[in-house]
């Protein structure tokens, strides 16, 4: 789960990470209400999507006088940004943070993720600020410095030091920063992110090393132990798909493909798309309805896929252990039924009860195509989606 950029330092702030004082505005009198309360010489007027790279894209500004922030807030809000991270449809600006400016000395980047090489986190560093970490991973690896840290004692105070002369922090506030990263580290480990992102982490004129910007994702599989989390959650910045997804436990990723996937076990869902592209064709979802599904939950899982207009064809490839063969066909019968499916549909199905699981699709007079394998289900497919 994702939240906003202002959300997100009002998490670490909890920590004593040192954030630059902001507020909320959803409105233009809003934002020039919040700048008045600032009372700082210079604001910032930053837009709130779940995305980077809103500044390139024109979604930060710096106002010097109240005329300035009315007129950059009226600009910004209502916009739909286009960034790398929005794909071509962009996401439209529904909220501002208004942000006292900053005597910015120096940029460079803290990022906390989780090491799928060692099973540990990683605290990453570099001199390179303000920049994309991928594109100083492809241009500079050796500017990006890491920690593996031990989860039975976490970050340790020389860690922290060793990063901070390694990406040139001015001596001086070297203990400061050795702070912040301890205190990154904690809220990381506390609230269970998958990625805790500063980037840039600025020194000050001042003497002051603050998170100028701030990304937070956290692990939804631990947002149970998390409500004030989850109650960060802006449903305006999530696929519909997905949140309807959501509601009844299904695993449900947007792609932009063509070919819908109902698929059992993650595993088997990431090769179930692996197969469809390597026959030519293009997944349209990532769709996991796990081990315990019931024929009401497929029959949702089918109808957030054929939701979905791109989608030209399904392919439902189950490999009953834990699922019944049999609970699947209820379930795609059942969704097929409901929404009058007129769009190819393939089938394999593998596993306990497939026989009395093929009896009940061969008996649905639906125009059902059986696979006998998950390559020959695949090659089925994209050949009726083309």
């Amino acid at each position: 789960m994702n939240i906003h950029e202002y959300q997100g330092k009002a998490v670490l702030k909890q920590y004593g990470v040192a954030v630059p004082n902001g507020k909320v505005a959803f409105t233009v009198d809003e934002a020039v209400e919040a700048a008045k309360q600032l009372g700082t010489s210079v604001v910032v007027v930053k837009a709130q999507i779940h995305a980077g790279g809103r500044g390139k894209a024109g979604g930060v500004k710096v106002a010097k006088n109240l005329d300035e922030v009315r007129a950059y807030a009226q600009e910004i809000l209502g916009k739909v940004l286009v960034t790398h991270q929005t794909g071509p449809e962009g996401k439209e600006v529904k909220r501002l943070l208004i942000e006292e400016g900053c005597d910015i000395k120096k940029e460079y980047y803290i990022g906390v993720v989780i090491d799928r090489v060692t099973g540990r986190v990683v605290m990453m560093a570099s001199e390179e600020g303000g920049t994309e970490i991928e594109e100083v991973a492809e241009k500079s690896p050796e500017k990006i410095f890491k920690e593996v840290i031990d989860p039975a004692i976490g970050l340790q105070p020389f860690q922290a030091r060793k990063l901070a002369y390694a990406i040139n922090i001015p001596s001086e506030l070297v203990n400061k920063a050795v702070k912040f990263m301890i205190a990154l580290y904690t809220a990381f480990v506390d609230k269970d992110c998958s990625i805790a992102e500063i980037n840039p982490l600025v020194v000050t004129g001042s003497g002051d090393v603050m998170a100028l910007d701030a990304k937070l994702n956290f692990d939804s599989n631990a947002l149970y132990r998390h409500k004030d989390i989850v109650e960060l959650r802006d449903l305006e910045e999530e696929d519909e798909k997905e949140i309807q997804a959501s509601k009844y436990d299904l695993s449900y990723i947007a792609l932009d493909g063509n070919i819908g996937c109902l698929v059992n076990g993650a595993g088997l869902a990431m090769a179930t798309m692996d197969i469809i592209k390597y026959y030519g064709g293009d997944p349209a979802n990532f769709l996991d309805v796990g081990g315990g599904a019931t024929a009401e939950k497929v029959t949702e899982a089918f109808k957030i896929i054929l939701s979905d207009e791109a989608v030209k064809g399904i392919f439902v490839n189950i490999f009953g252990g834990i699922m019944k063969c049999d609970v699947i066909a209820s379930g795609v019968v059942e969704a097929a039924k409901q929404v009058g499916l007129t769009r190819p549909l393939v089938v394999r199905l593998e596993g306990t009860n497939v026989d009395l699981g093929k009896k009940i699709l061969n008996e649905s007079g639906l125009n059902i195509v059986a696979a006998d394998s998950m390559a020959d289900g695949a090659q089925k497919i994209v050949a009726l989606v083309s």
